[in-house]
């Protein structure tokens, strides 16, 4: 899943954006409200997370433009403190409103309740129990180790999303690995013995894909 983070403050896109590449999201960065439509138009976006006070264009007007044009959810980040302030955000057609300073475990929790994630996510006879860190298949315990049962998740959430392996990379070993990228082919041949041949595509000399027939 796309989330854009438009936030004028570049420390608080780097912590977001770490916090939300851990959940297995996928992130697109603006500094600006102007940036943040920019992307809008070019990308689907499944949320928004939009502050208030940016420049070119404030959160409250991006905002508006997104929701009467998208059934994109849309969150705003601000430092004011008025309650008519959150009404006003609220009445700009945004679906959740936090105050800086937050804890970022909190906004995760709203994204997730935004996005009508729960903590169980099923794929065909694919089961994951984010809260067990445990995946099933047909009912039945996976054997998998850490760095498997990560790619699984991050597979299962960005579904009919093509990820290279250096996105992969980013996203289950880290920005500082620094080993041979054939070890993401290796760990995802080991994956597929697991939960099924058919369930993640290989796209040569792109990435990989889980995809899904939706009904």
């Amino acid at each position: 899943m796309n989330i854009l983070i438009a936030d004028d403050e570049q420390q608080m896109v780097k912590i977001l954006s770490a916090y939300l590449k851990d959940e297995g999201f996928n992130i697109l960065e603006a500094r600006d409200g102007q940036e943040a439509l920019e992307i809008f138009e070019t990308t689907k976006i499944e949320l928004a997370i939009l502050d208030w006070m940016m420049p070119k264009i404030d959160g409250i007007e991006a905002c508006k433009y997104i929701k009467e044009n998208s059934q994109t959810k849309v969150l705003i980040l601000t430092a004011k403190s008025q309650n008519d302030d959150e009404l006003h955000a609220l009445h700009g057609g945004a679906d959740e409103y936090i105050k800086k300073p937050f804890d970022p475990r909190i906004l995760i929790l709203r994204v997730k309740k935004l996005l009508n994630m729960s903590e169980e996510i099923k794929v065909k006879d694919i089961l994951i129990k984010e809260s067990e860190k445990k995946a099933y298949k047909q009912k039945e315990p996976i054997q998998l180790t850490k760095i498997e049962y990560e790619l699984l998740l991050i597979f299962i959430k960005n579904r009919g999303v093509i990820l290279s392996r250096d996105k992969l990379i980013d996203l289950v070993w880290g920005l500082d690995y620094e080993g041979d990228h054939r070890t993401v082919d290796t760990h995802i041949r080991r994956l597929r013995t697991k939960i099924g041949d058919d369930l993640i595509k290989t796209y040569r000399g792109i990435g990989y894909c889980l995809e899904v027939q939706e009904n």
